[in-house]
């Protein structure tokens, strides 16, 4: 009796764009016939949507395929694919895994390739076209990189948002009278007064200017960083810049790649209206580097905000800074520092604003804040609960999972914009329509970089606090043996160290508005890592919850006796 051979259906489409012939139903259907007239038996059938070919990472299906074949599950001697661009572009990825397959007496057939690998020819042949789909994935991008540095020689717009002070018609760059006018007065009061960037914006926003909302932006007021970033374009005197930013291989990887600012970039003169003189620009840009040094402290060189950037301001919830008020002695010769904390957003240098205009002694703050943890140590239980937890595991899955959702969304649009790149290659010259379907192409694929640009941004992120986790394990258990002995170190420790301890030690810390009639002012502090209180264990304590018990209470108020708050 004649025994009929099994196989596994395997297709895949880059994006929900697909040409014709190469959509997932096409894809089958093709394999389906194709498997009937060579009587095989269709075991199984795998397929990857939206999945670029230029990994293995990110299709799930594929990978499943293999790990079938690998356990020998159903007993398959061929895998179907349309064209091995299907199977993979990645030359490296498909002479691996094809090596995979026939350790396990699986063997390849490319159907419209005509290629089948348990032949010699037919491995040869895939070994060729593998890295020939590699080597054209490549052309298309530097196609289409320079494609883009050619529009910057001829002073074209490159593609994506306009700039703001700037519309876009036609695919080029015209002044937008209603925001150009906020672009003049940041380059006036930047060269021709002694305003740096942060008293600008809150110049902008005290002035009753407001921001035209585009793109993502949610606020209509300016920041520190719009003014800047306004200052650092030479797109408003007239230039394109071409290379600000470079897409960078990571080293380590095969595939993984990120953005890197660039010191040195091309300019060209643009064929759009400068907003303000070349001359204006150069001197915003000096000013710049002039004052891009870090200013050294001349006074109280000791003295560290310990709770900055930990402190929320009670009423919009912002992080409070560190402030002094440098006060002359009686003798008239000697200075005296008092520190206190303030809303950031007092001075509205982010384009957020705030009415909390209250300042605190950094004293009284600081000392309310080591009280309540005095007084969690104090506990008996306490020494031998935290010793429990030096040496346990940390758990990031969750990043961890939304990295993985970040990639694959990155996948994606990395193969959205190479089948665009694709298409610009394969458009007919003699259409009389090329330039016009040429730019929308084009325009598309700028839209895609700049979205692509924000993923990698976000995937660097979670990268640092994945690595960050990961690296605060020792440090982690550093902290728990400092708790135990925080009586005998906090006072030995310098403002630098006791800033240090405490980032690393507590995320947040909220305060009332005013100080309470029993002398409380902490209204609550989540920490980083789990303390143990009222016998079991916390990542805070809330002051002003109904349900802490009043034990809660006591712990705020202790041993502490409020200092005078110096406003």
């Amino acid at each position: 009796m004649k025994t009929h051979p099994k196989c596994y259906i395997y297709t895949r489409v880059s994006t929900a764009m697909q040409v014709d012939g190469y959509s997932l139903d096409a894809q089958k259907e093709k394999l389906r016939r194709y498997a009937e007239f060579q009587d095989m038996v269709v075991v199984s059938e795998y397929s990857d949507e939206g999945k670029s070919g230029k990994s293995v990472e990110g299709r799930p299906e594929f990978l499943k395929m293999i790990q079938d074949i690998e356990s020998l599950k159903d007993q398959v001697s061929f895998v179907l694919v349309f064209k091995l661009s299907r199977f993979g572009r990645n030359a490296a990825d498909v002479l691996t895994y094809l090596q995979k397959m026939q350790d396990c007496g699986v063997n390849l057939i490319c159907v419209e390739d005509g290629i089948d690998s348990s032949k010699d020819s037919g491995k040869l042949m895939i070994s060729v076209l593998s890295a020939v789909a590699e080597i054209e994935r490549e052309n298309i991008l530097v196609q289409t990189m320079e494609g883009r540095k050619q529009k910057a020689r001829e002073g074209r717009w490159n593609g994506g948002f306009a700039p703001y002070g700037y519309k876009l018609e036609n695919g080029e760059l015209s002044i937008a009278e209603d925001e150009a006018e906020v672009i003049r007065i940041i380059y006036d009061k930047y060269v021709h007064t002694t305003m740096g960037v942060s008293k600008i914006a809150i110049w902008l926003n005290s002035h009753g200017y407001k921001k035209k909302k585009r793109q993502n932006n949610t606020l209509d007021s300016f920041s520190a960083a719009f003014v800047r970033g306004v200052l650092e374009n030479p797109i408003y005197c007239g230039k394109l810049a071409y290379g600000r930013r470079h897409n960078e291989k990571r080293q380590g990887t095969r595939n993984q790649y990120h953005i890197v600012k660039q010191e040195k970039y091309m300019l060209y003169d643009g064929i759009h209206e400068p907003i303000v003189s070349e001359a204006d620009w150069h001197l915003a840009k000096q000013k710049r580097e002039n004052n891009g040094g870090k200013k050294e402290k001349t006074h109280s060189l000791e003295h560290e905000h310990i709770l900055s950037g930990l402190l929320c301001c009670p009423v919009c919830g912002a992080g409070m800074y560190g402030n002094v008020n440098r006060k002359r002695g009686p003798d008239g010769k000697s200075y005296r520092d008092y520190f206190y904390y303030q809303c950031k957003h007092r001075k509205e240098v982010d384009g957020h604003s705030c009415t909390y205009s209250k300042q605190w002694s950094q004293d009284f703050i600081n000392d309310a804040v080591v009280t309540v943890i005095q007084n969690l140590i104090h506990n008996p239980k306490f020494s031998n609960a935290i010793q429990n937890k030096i040496g346990q595991s940390i758990d990031t899955r969750e990043l961890e999972q939304q990295l993985d959702a970040l990639r694959k969304k990155l996948r994606q649009l990395n193969g959205a914009k190479n089948h665009i790149g694709d298409q610009i290659d394969h458009l007919n010259f003699d259409d009389p329509h090329y330039e016009r379907k040429s730019q929308d192409l084009q325009d598309r694929q700028d839209r895609l970089y700049d979205e692509m640009s924000a993923i990698e941004k976000s995937i660097d992120e979670l990268q640092a606090r994945i690595l960050n986790v990961r690296s605060q394990k020792i440090r982690r258990d550093n902290i728990y043996q400092y708790l135990v002995c925080f009586d005998q170190l906090y006072d030995e420790f310098t403002d630098a160290e006791r800033k240090e301890f405490m980032k690393s030690f507590i995320k947040r810390v909220e305060i009332f508005p005013e100080q309470q009639a029993d002398g409380r002012i902490l209204k609550r502090i989540d920490f980083r890592i789990p303390v143990f209180f009222n016998d079991q264990e916390v990542d805070m304590l809330d002051w002003d919850g109904k349900s802490m018990h009043e034990t809660v209470i006591q712990l705020s108020k202790g041993s502490f006796t409020p200092k005078t708050v110096h406003m």
